[in-house]
């Protein structure tokens, strides 16, 4: 089973960006997904879930500017950014999660690397 993250970059405060995560492997509405961000010097974040079944969470940080969706067609888990700030920039990742710890577990791979300018 492998997730791969794509779609970081530069984007402005206040800007949008869309990343993408393909599930290989496994069958997404079969699994809890969830998208973590990562900082130097931070702890790991969870920013947001969804369900297999698709009922979504939302950290407190970002409620109202992200939105996580999953395509069962494509096998991929999307998180929309919108009015990003700079407190957003991190290295993003996708994985499964374990909704009752909010953990992730299985594959870990090398996330998407997102970066604010103000």
């Amino acid at each position: 089973v492998q997730l791969q993250a794509s779609g970081g970059g530069l984007v402005q405060a206040g800007g949008s960006l869309i990343l993408s995560c393909v599930v290989s492997g496994s069958i997404l509405s079969a699994n809890d997904m969830g998208w973590f961000r990562l900082n130097p010097g931070k702890q790991r974040e969870l920013v947001a879930s969804i369900s297999g079944g698709g009922i979504t969470a939302y950290s407190d940080a970002v409620k109202g500017r992200f939105t996580i969706s999953g395509d069962n067609a494509k096998n991929t888990v999307y998180l929309k950014m919108t009015n990003v700030k700079p407190e957003d920039a991190a290295v993003y990742h996708c994985s499964f999660i374990d909704l009752k710890s909010g953990r992730p577990y299985g594959y870990w791979g090398q996330g998407t690397l997102v970066t604010v300018s103000s």
